[in-house]
């Protein structure tokens, strides 16, 4: 049997982990032959390659090493490396996840080329068309042959934009079988006594999306939060982006003399789950975030004003702060005070992200609909 020809379109710290199960299952897929094609959009060591290393997967079999520039400059870049690729390549499916620029390049890319394209994670909204992700998710559904949901209403919002049932499949989030397969090996780093801390006695705070990084009024915001919120301890990652811009606005001397704020280097997978499930609460405005603190059963507040997540909320185990220092303060004040009640709530609550199969659903899925795809 002639085996499936697939290319794998990633390019960001995100798009690995999310995309991990499905490379391994993959490449012991005897009716699949994988190729994965970096795109270099993120290019700093820290941000991708040592996730490759962290989860064992193969190196990609491409990069593009697009590296930065505005998001017209960077989109252009992938498209027009990226096709001589697949022009080489013929796969007969190219997937992209997430909601990157790379996950639209390589879905314009494709579809240009009447390759089928299917998009992992689809169907996630915000409803905020200022935000770059949301423009990426957008269009990339609607050139998507198939679509991979990880939840009902994800689902329900590619049906109100119009798209074919048949195209949509609700297979769960492949986060989600990343955090239950990586997480005992998670457990065993020694993340939190390197920084010296004890479970419980510290708030985990990220930072890294343009409206927040690149406005100067919401990044102080944020910073003068973290600040408000002495005596607790602020573990704060420092994402490359976000150290480039507080030093640029001033701000990076402000924080460093704050002794309860620890600023370390962007942490492994492992690192960050360890330190997700052992904080008090997490402060950020990470999407992916979001969904490991809600499954770790971690209080959540987020640094926007909407989110694409909004399962999360509607269960009480996130809320909206965006970057109001008062908001802020007074919602963590709120969590504090009726701590050992919301964290009870937290452990009942159902997961709407599915039971951790999502990566070998949508290789079955990919299996199954092989003649179809070809024609």
């Amino acid at each position: 049997m002639k085996s499936m020809k697939v290319t794998l379109v990633l390019g960001t710290r995100p798009q690995i982990i999310k995309s991990a199960p499905l490379i391994c299952l993959a490449n012991n897929d005897p009716e699949i032959e994988l190729s994965i094609v970096h795109t270099g959009q993120h290019y700093d060591y820290e941000m991708t390659k040592i996730f490759f290393e962290e989860f064992n997967l193969p190196e990609p079999t491409v990069n593009l090493n697009v590296g930065s520039g505005t998001h017209a400059q960077q989109t252009a870049k992938i498209m027009i490396r990226l096709e001589k690729i697949l022009l080489k390549q013929k796969p007969d499916l190219v997937i992209v996840p997430g909601d990157t620029n790379s996950t639209l390049a390589g879905a314009l890319t494709a579809a240009k080329l009447h390759i089928p394209v299917a998009h992992i994670e689809a169907g996630a909204r915000s409803y905020d068309m200022r935000m770059p992700e949301e423009v990426n998710r957008r269009l990339t559904d609607h050139c998507s042959t198939l679509l991979f949901t990880p939840t009902e209403n994800c689902t329900k919002n590619l049906l109100k934009e119009g798209i074919e049932e048949k195209k949509i499949y609700q297979t769960g989030d492949t986060m989600y079988d990343v955090l239950l397969r990586e997480l005992p090996k998670a457990e065993k780093t020694t993340i939190l006594e390197k920084l010296g801390l004890e479970p419980k006695t510290y708030v985990l705070l990220t930072a890294h999306r343009p409206e927040n990084v690149d406005n100067l009024e919401n990044l102080k915001n944020i910073i003068e939060a973290a600040i408000k919120l002495k005596p607790i301890i602020v573990v704060f990652p420092i994402h490359p982006r976000t150290q480039k811009q507080l030093r640029k606005m001033k701000l990076y001397k402000k924080i460093e003399k704050e002794k309860h704020i620890i600023m370390i280097k962007p942490q492994g997978y492992h690192e960050t789950i360890k330190l997700i499930k052992n904080a008090k609460l997490i402060l950020t405005d990470s999407g992916g975030m979001q969904k490991e603190a809600f499954w770790l059963k971690i209080p959540c507040l987020t640094l926007r004003e909407t989110t694409e997540w909004p399962e999360t909320m509607i269960l009480g185990a996130n809320s909206l702060v965006g970057t109001n220092v008062q908001k802020i303060i007074e919602k963590f004040n709120d969590i504090m005070n009726k701590e050992k009640e919301i964290v009870e709530n937290l452990k009942d609550l159902p997961n709407l992200f599915g039971k951790g199969e999502a990566s070998q659903k949508i290789i079955e899925i990919i299996k199954s609909i092989k003649s179809y795809l070809k024609n």
